[in-house]
Parts: structure tokens; C-alpha cells; sequence
């Protein structure tokens, strides 16, 4: 038995005989010996908890290699204690909750019957060692050529999906098969489902609009085709020009990431709306009527290619250095012109940036709810619609439910034809081999494309911010342009009193526990993230597919949906962490998760795998290959997985909305309470302190993760030993 094997085993110990097996908050006890012993899952079961004392068996089970077991037998004893053990956890944890038995039929033993509270940290690490302890014994099996570590870590992101991304996701999606009293009820899911308000065509032959199904779908296809071309413009622009600005273009195709929700909305309405600065020049200068057409799909349409193009950018520049020039050398030797060679070598190649991009943009889209509840206007999308049917007057559960199951449908239909656009073509560009190409200058009709593109848009980003700065240092944005440092004051005052300072500004908590929520989940988020991408791209396993599609469940359903199923997942037994910064971070790690998946993916996907290979060849474990060999390779996506995780956990809204608690009010429903109140010079002022703090934050991480070497000359590099030779 090896030593990793063991010390889960004595861990699940750990966890039955010592830790507390009820409630996270025991943590928070005085002494000693009340953390430890008192609440065990052993003590517990010595005084009353029966069902707790049958974990013991599978305990026992897993020791039994270690006293002497034969070897051949050791993976059965270790399956068989894993299985047992998490098993019997899950039983006891999904039919005994706060009020007894949670299943009519027991009811019949004894009625009401136990009651218990929510598990503990003992009972996590408890189950954590039996998903271990089964996953080792697997790997001793032969799956997965006998690798632990590629058992276990698909194991452990299974389990994590199926808790924090299945399990509540089903829990709301349920109701859309059950009526207003939770009676199984199809007949009324299929009512829902054939509205005619979801798939209605009235806009094809009619003045009418058209279903709320088919304007999801249209904007979600127009925003995944605009973030991508526009994300490619900027990528092809950052690694293969000598555009002197680069840098600052760079910081404009970051901008909107960073951006708290409604701002984008708020400026655009200041610039396009009736009373918006633009609108009245065009007004005055030119006599064109004021209207009201930034409102509808002009008005989200903009929006959301503001907010979702960083994220195609993320994701293609990482694609676009990993080409090889090598590659582009050999067809301009062989006489083909650069444009052709740009047309069928480079974009070929860029394939899994470009589909994954757009799959993002798409997906995006169609979760979005910020961007289409300040500018919908009567443009519905399934977003906004589920949300009035949560929280609106109708209150209708069953219907939101049946509207995100038409968004996940969408989502399938494109991780599909994603699929199917790729096929099974090899994309490897990146090899353990030298590379002395030299990467080529842009033939000058996509460099102009691209400048065409992307300089008008960053120029248009840049006017959208200023709009937003100067809104936060004048009165009121519109009426009064006296310049003021009343917002940030109010906002973010610190007073000198006898005890030191005071940071008495009425936002100070709400920023403090927003940038530790987002500090805790960025790192978890990028690891369980890029780990994913790793096991989906280098190892195969059956149910790959459907694990990569469980992967984007979560980022599918809009945020208002995911709130409200983790309230009623997570409120009572056997998992109860609801208003807890844990819930958060949570929601925050699987909300944001599949950004480093598809980014890891379409970056992994340019790696050789014979690099992998050379690595174990040489008696290296996955483990270490993983750290040495793939993660310096994969620098850009770290990059983008990090600073998407760390940036939308400090502008999330939709999801936490529903989360939030007076000890972990979060800065964006602070901003949204501002708004509602009218408050929007305070709104403003708080973002854009927001904003330089994640650009920060985000200048730190490209400082940490650092870039990659691929060992590639440049130009310039080239071109000095020639110079020298020729000087003689």
C-alpha cells in the first residue's frame, strides 16, 4: 500500500473519531477540547446517532489491506471501503434531516423520526478519504494505466460537479415537472414548454414580436460571431504587428471584464439614450430626433460585445502564440502567398481558440441578465423572463424552471456543433522539438481588417469609460457636471479617531468581503479548472463527453437560477451552508469554472502529447509531469483563468444576489441597491474604484504567472547576426 493510500486512510479517521461531524460554524469554538473529540462523528454516535456508528465498518475496511491483506485482493478492499463508506454517508445524510425522516415510506418506523443538522468538517473529510480510498483502489484495478493521481482527480471533479453543479441544478429543474402544490404533473410541463410565448414566429409575417426563445437564440448567435471577430482582431493585433500601442490596446480589450454590472448600461444610456450626450449633438448639430433605439437588441447587443469580448481575447491569444512559424515558413517556400497561407495554415490552426471562443460568447449571451434588464426595453430574453418568474408578481417556480431547461437545450445544441466543427482533426503545434521559425507579419489585408476592427472599437471602449470616470466626479451625471469628491467620500471615508483609523464610508464591508471571496475562489477556480481541461484532453475515460458537457451546465443557466437553487439545495441537511462565505466562493469556483476549462482545452489542444509522454517515459509521475512539463506550457490560459475568476467574482451579481448576508454583502448588490436608489453618481464612484483594484489585481497576476517561452526567435533577434556577418 503506498503512502498517499495510507494517510487517507488515517485522514477518514481523522475525520469519524476527532473533527466536528455537524455544522461548519464548530469551527468557530473557544477551546481545544471543544473542537476536537466533542461532536465527533463517533462521539455523536455513542450518544444517540445511530446511523452515524455503521461508517465504522468501512473504515475498518479500508485497514484491512494495511494489517496484511494479499496483494492481489488489496483493490477490492479498498473498492469496497470506498463505495461502503460514501454510500452510507449519503444515505444517512439524504434521509434524516432537520425535522426526521425526509421519505414518507420511514415514516412508518417511527414518526417524526432522527433529526440532524448539516455535515460538518469531519463529515467532508470523512467522505473526502472514501472518494480517495475508492479512487486508489480503482488506479491498484489498472484504470487509468494504474495512475492515482489521474483517478483520484477525476474522481474528486466528478464529485465536486455532481455536489456544487448536478445536485442543485436538479433540485430547481425538478419543479418544471411538478405543479404549484409539487405534484408530479407532465401534462403542465409540456403547456409550458409549447407557449407561445417561448417559439411564437409572429415577427416573420406580422408587426408582433417574436418568442422569447427565438430572440435568446438570435442574440446569443450574433453576440458568440461578434466577440469572436472582434477578440480575433485584438489577439492578431497583440502577437503578430508592430503596432506601437499595443500595450494600451490591449488595456481596452480588457476593460469591460473589469467592469461592475449596469455600468456598461448606465453609460451607454448616457451616451445613446433620449437626454444622452450624443443624442443631443446629434440633436442640436445635425436635427436628428431624439429616440429611444439604444433600447432593445441595438442596446444589449453593444453591451454584451463590450463585456464578452475580453473573454475571446483571453482565450485566443494564448491560440494565437502557439502557432508554429515553422509551419507558415514552409508554406511561403513552397511559393504560397501570405494571404493563402493565412487563409489555409494560421486560421486552420487557430480552430480550437476560435470554436471555444465563440462557444463562451454564445453561452455568455445567453445567461446574461445585467446588460438585458437595464436596456431590454421590450426585447424579452429567457434570462430576464426567468427571473420575473422567480421573484415577480407571478412567482411561478415551474416556468422559470422550464425556461432554463430551453437555455440548456440551446447550450447543448452549440457544445454539439462545436464538436462536430472540430471533429477529430490534430491541432498540435507546440512539441518537444526546436522551433527556429520566426513568426511572419500579417498579410496586409487581415492586419488591415484587423486595425479596421479593433482600433474604432478600443477608441469606443475608451469613450465608455471616460463616460464613467467623469460621472463619478461630478454631481450628477446629465444635470449638474460640478466636479466633487462627495461619492468617493461617502463611499469610501476614512477618520482618524483615538483608536487609529476609522473607515467609517458606508462601503468599506461590502469591499472588504468581496475582495476576500474573490481572492479565496480565483485560485480554486483556475485549478479545478485547468485540472479538468488536463483530464479531458490527455486521458480517456468513458462518459468523457457527458462529464465535459457537466462541466458547462452551471454557465449555461443564468445566474438568478443558480442562486436560487443553492438556497434550496443548501439550506437544510445534508449539506447546510447557506449564508456562509463557503456558499459564495462555491457558487463563485463552478459559476465561473468552465472559462478555464475551454481556455486549458484550446490551449492543450496545440501541446503534443509526446512531451506528456517523454516526461513518464523517464519516471516521472502524472503528478510531476503536470507541474513540470504542462502548467509552464500553459501560462496563458492560467492567466485567463485567473483573472476571469478573480473579476467576476468581484462583479457577479445575478447569482448572489439571492446569497448575500449582512456579514458578506457583496460590492455588486451594494452597486445595485445604489442604483435602484437613484444613487448613481455613488454607483459610478464605487466602480470605478472596483475597476482599479482589479486592474491591479490583474497587472499582479500576469507579474506571478509570468509569460510563456516557447524557445521561438523573433525578428530582431534574427536579424542581428546577419547584420554582423555582413559588416566585414
Amino acid at each position: 500500500m503506498s503512502r498517499a493510500t495510507l494517510g487517507w486512510i488515517v485522514l477518514g479517521w481523522i475525520g469519524f473519531v476527532l473533527l466536528p461531524w455537524y455544522g461548519f460554524d464548530s469551527a468557530a469554538s473557544p477551546t481545544i477540547g471543544d473542537y476536537f473529540f466533542t461532536g465527533s462523528g463517533l462521539v455523536e454516535g455513542l450518544r444517540g446517532a445511530w446511523w452515524l456508528l455503521p461508517i465504522l465498518i468501512p473504515l475498518l475496511l479500508a485497514l484491512r489491506p494495511a494489517i496484511g491483506a494479499p496483494r492481489d485482493s488489496m483493490a477490492l478492499w479498498l473498492v469496497a471501503a470506498g463505495i461502503v463508506g460514501l454510500a452510507l454517508i449519503t444515505l444517512q445524510g439524504f434521509t434524516i434531516g432537520l425535522n426526521g425522516w425526509t421519505m414518507d415510506g420511514l415514516k412508518a418506523f417511527s414518526d417524526p423520526g432522527p433529526k440532524q443538522a448539516g455535515m460538518g468538517f469531519g463529515a467532508a473529510l470523512t467522505a473526502t478519504a472514501f472518494l480517495i480510498i475508492l479512487c486508489h483502489g480503482l488506479a491498484a484495478h489498472g484504470w487509468c494505466r494504474g495512475d492515482a493521481f489521474v483517478t483520484s482527480s477525476i474522481g474528486v471533479v466528478i464529485a465536486l460537479i455532481a455536489v456544487f453543479v448536478f445536485f442543485p441544478v436538479s433540485t430547481i429543474l425538478a419543479s418544471a415537472f411538478a405543479d404549484n402544490a409539487g405534484n408530479f404533473a407532465p401534462g403542465e410541463f409540456v403547456a409550458k414548454f409549447l407557449d407561445r410565448s417561448i417559439w411564437g414566429l409572429d415577427c416573420v409575417y406580422s408587426d408582433l414580436r417574436c418568442g422569447v426563445a427565438w430572440n435568446t437564440l438570435f442574440l446569443g448567435l450574433a453576440v458568440g460571431v461578434g466577440t469572436t471577430a472582434l477578440g480575433l482582431a485584438f489577439a492578431l493585433i497583440a502577437t503578430r504587428t508592430s503596432f506601437r500601442f499595443k500595450k494600451v490596446l490591449r488595456l481596452m480589450s480588457v476593460l469591460p471584464i473589469i467592469t461592475p454590472p449596469f455600468v456598461i448600461g448606465l453609460a451607454l444610456i448616457l451616451m445613446f439614450g433620449r437626454s444622452g450626450a450624443v443624442s443631443n449633438v446629434l440633436w442640436e448639430w445635425f436635427g436628428v430626433p431624439r429616440s429611444r433605439w439604444i433600447y432593445g437588441f441595438p442596446g444589449i447587443f453593444i453591451a454584451q460585445l463590450l463585456a464578452f469580448t475580453p473573454i475571446a481575447f483571453l482565450v485566443l491569444i494564448g491560440v494565437v502564440q502557439g502557432i508554429s512559424p515553422t509551419l507558415e515558413e514552409a508554406s511561403q517556400t513552397l511559393r504560397a502567398k501570405s494571404w493563402v497561407t493565412f487563409w489555409t495554415v494560421t486560421l486552420p490552426l487557430m480552430r480550437p481558440g476560435l470554436a471555444n471562443a465563440f462557444l463562451l460568447g454564445f453561452v455568455e449571451s445567453l445567461a446574461d441578465f445585467g446588460n438585458p434588464l437595464v436596456l431590454g426595453g421590450n426585447y424579452e430574453v429567457l434570462s430576464t423572463k426567468i427571473f420575473f418568474a422567480v421573484v415577480g408578481a407571478q412567482q411561478d417556480q415551474g416556468r422559470a424552471a422550464v425556461l432554463s431547461l430551453v437555455l440548456l437545450a440551446f447550450t447543448l445544441g452549440a457544445f454539439w456543433l462545436q464538436h462536430a466543427w472540430l471533429g477529430k482533426k490534430v491541432y498540435t503545434t507546440v512539441t518537444g522539438k526546436g522551433d527556429a521559425g520566426i513568426p511572419l507579419p500579417l498579410p496586409r489585408r487581415v492586419a488591415m481588417a484587423s486595425y479596421l476592427t479593433a482600433i474604432p472599437w478600443a477608441v469606443f471602449t475608451l469613450v465608455i469609460y471616460i463616460m464613467i470616470v467623469v460621472g463619478a466626479f461630478v454631481k450628477s451625471m446629465g444635470r449638474d457636471y460640478t466636479p466633487t469628491l462627495e461619492h468617493f467620500l461617502t463611499a469610501f471615508r476614512i477618520e482618524r479617531t483615538d483608536f487609529g483609523l476609522y473607515f467609517s464610508g458606508s462601503a468599506w464591508n461590502s469591499f472588504w468581503a468581496t475582495v476576500k471571496v474573490a481572492a479565496l475562489s480565483a485560485p480554486l477556480t483556475a485549478a479545478i479548472g485547468l485540472l479538468t481541461a488536463y483530464l479531458l484532453t490527455r486521458q480517456r475515460f468513458s462518459g468523457q463527453r457527458a462529464f465535459e458537457f457537466g462541466t458547462l451546465l452551471s454557465f449555461a443557466i443564468p445566474g438568478t437560477v443558480v442562486g436560487v437553487s443553492y438556497i434550496l439545495a443548501f439550506n437544510v441537511p445534508p449539506i447546510e451552508i447557506t449564508g456562509t462565505g463557503f456558499i459564495l466562493v462555491m457558487c463563485f469556483v463552478f459559476r465561473n469554472m468552465p472559462v478555464g476549462v475551454r481556455s486549458g482545452i484550446a490551449t492543450l489542444s496545440q501541446i503534443d502529447k509526446s512531451l506528456d509522454e517523454a516526461s513518464l517515459t523517464l519516471g516521472a509521475g502524472s503528478a510531476t509531469t503536470m507541474r513540470r512539463v504542462v502548467l509552464p506550457l500553459l501560462r496563458p490560459a492560467i492567466v485567463a483563468s485567473l483573472v476571469y475568476s478573480f473579476v467576476r467574482a468581484m462583479t457577479a451579481v445575478s447569482a448572489v444576489i439571492f446569497l448575500v448576508t449582512a456579514e458578506y454583502n457583496m460590492a455588486t448588490t451594494y452597486i445595485v441597491g445604489r442604483v435602484e436608489a437613484g444613487e448613481f453618481g455613488l454607483a459610478i464612484a464605487y466602480s470605478t474604484a472596483l475597476i482599479v483594484v482589479m486592474l491591479l489585481a490583474i497587472v499582479a497576476i500576469q507579474f506571478a504567472v509570468g509569460e510563456r517561452r516557447l524557445g521561438r526567435r523573433s525578428a530582431t533577434a534574427n536579424a542581428t547576426p546577419m547584420a554582423v556577418q555582413a559588416a566585414p
